[in-house]
């Protein structure tokens, strides 16, 4: 691919005075005129309005203005007000001219630099965004690259490039051969009908001081069709997404260590294609999980959580987590109840849903809590197994009590982000394809984790 990983974006800096010969923009106060922003280079400054001055009017705002720059300049001087939202302007400006596209043509011009003019102390906070704006291009360019170049080992060995880059970061990759003397039936039984074999991603950072141990784990199907209860073709190509779980925790853990954050964290990503082909695991077979849980599999297309149970198995008994948080593009119904810009959240411990619904505000990613009905637990049992993978009942919710059942008592969070983990078309910061949801919400947790 010609596609380079990871997408660079354009820097900014601060600054008290603006440089010559660039365009300048100059940002109205909340209330303002909003002027033209599609004004002809030549005119200077351009205006830039900021509507009611919300957090979200300036991410949009520089969102908007980082579109608005391509083909027109690639060095831009800002001048922000005092009362400025520096950290979301900046993140709205890193990102909102976002693209990833494997092309032979030429590609379009993009802003390169920016600075940001202002008596503000906002250096700290625009650093801080600009990490989050990279931890979510990551996962974004993970996400989007086609399936034909993302099998798990690509996966696999392009999270080793990346973490190979930042100190004190580690990472092991396991192979089909590792994972079936482990027991890894959940992994191995999705993977088993593509000829690219499965693999476990295990990254690590291990923290520059004695803060608490946290575990995500991520979802890593590289391709899904559904396996033999194949998916409708309608859609079908958009499923080289289906790993943006496993992309967010991969992000999000490079960016703790890259801050040097003083707090312990793994990530899991369990990767695997579900193909459809003799090898292909069946409705109505029984697999063994890792630590020797059953599980009746009755729906090949509900493959995302019995690679995660695998993972959720492991990391309770190997990895001793002060919490675990698993992320996926899991369940077609949190579309359907929450809306494509809105992830479900479920918990098992009122703290950790407080938290990360905090940092879900602190990152611009808006989760909604569901509810872990017990009145529903007894058909996640199975007759013929352990577990019954996916009984009837509301999808989301079942989903995540199958999943809770591999949690044991460590306090534990699903996060399904199948509604916003992708878009067609852009609004604030968010471009058409993958959109890198919920990495900045796990490193925002990590963050908050690490200064308790």
């Amino acid at each position: 691919m010609r596609q380079p990983l990871p997408t660079p974006l354009p820097s900014v800096d601060v600054a008290g005075s603006p440089r010559r010969g660039v365009l300048r923009v100059v940002v109205a106060s909340a209330g303002e005129d909003d002027g033209d922003i599609g004004a002809p280079a030549r005119r200077d400054p351009w205006v830039l309005g900021v509507g009611a001055g919300t957090a979200g009017d300036w991410r949009t705002a520089g969102a908007v203005l980082s579109r608005a720059l391509t083909d027109v300049a690639e060095r831009c001087d800002v001048e922000l007000p005092a009362d400025a939202d520096a950290a979301a302007f900046t993140l709205g400006l890193a990102l909102g001219g976002y693209g990833f596209k494997v092309t032979g043509q030429e590609r379009p011009r993009r802003v390169r630099s920016v600075r940001l003019v202002t008596g503000a102390p906002v250096a700290d906070a625009v650093r801080e965004a600009l990490d989050a704006a990279a931890a979510t291009a990551l996962a974004r360019d993970l996400a989007n690259t086609p399936s034909n170049t993302k099998d798990p080992a690509w996966l696999a060995a392009t999270t080793a490039k990346l973490a190979g880059a930042v100190p004190g970061l580690d990472v092991r990759v396991r192979d089909e051969k590792w994972l079936r003397a482990e027991g890894f039936g959940g992994v191995l039984a999705v993977g088993g009908g593509s000829p690219r074999p499965p693999r476990l991603v295990e990254l690590a950072w291990r923290g520059t001081g004695g803060g608490p141990h946290l575990v995500f784990v991520g979802k890593g199907i590289t391709f899904d069709t559904g396996g033999i209860s194949i998916k409708p073709a309608e859609g079908m190509h958009l499923m080289r997404t289906d790993m943006a779980g496993g992309a967010a925790v991969i992000a999000a853990t490079i960016a703790a260590a890259r801050r040097r954050l003083p707090v312990r964290v793994t990530a899991l990503v369990p990767c695997a294609e579900n193909h459809v082909s003799g090898s292909a695991y069946r409705p109505g077979d029984v697999i063994r999980h890792h630590g020797g849980t059953t599980t009746e599999v009755t729906n090949t297309d509900a493959e995302g959580r019995l690679v995660l149970a695998d993972a959720l198995a492991y990391a309770v008994r190997t990895l001793s987590p002060d919490l675990i948080v698993d992320v996926a593009t899991l369940t077609g119904a949190m579309k359907i109840s929450l809306g494509v810009r809105t992830a479900g959240l479920f918990a098992t411990d009122d703290a950790l849903a407080a938290d990360l619904l905090a940092a879900g505000e602190a990152a611009a990613e808006r989760y909604w809590r569901m509810p872990l009905l017990q009145e529903h637990a007894d058909a996640v049992h199975s007759d013929l197994a352990d577990l019954r993978q996916c009984p009837p009942g509301p999808g989301g919710i079942m989903a995540a009590l199958f999943l809770r059942e591999f949690a044991a008592d460590v306090p534990w969070a699903h996060l399904d982000i199948a509604g916003p983990a992708r878009s067609d078309k852009s609004y604030a910061e968010v471009t058409p394809g993958a959109t890198g949801f919920a990495a900045r919400t796990l490193l925002a947790l990590a963050t908050a984790k690490s200064t308790r």
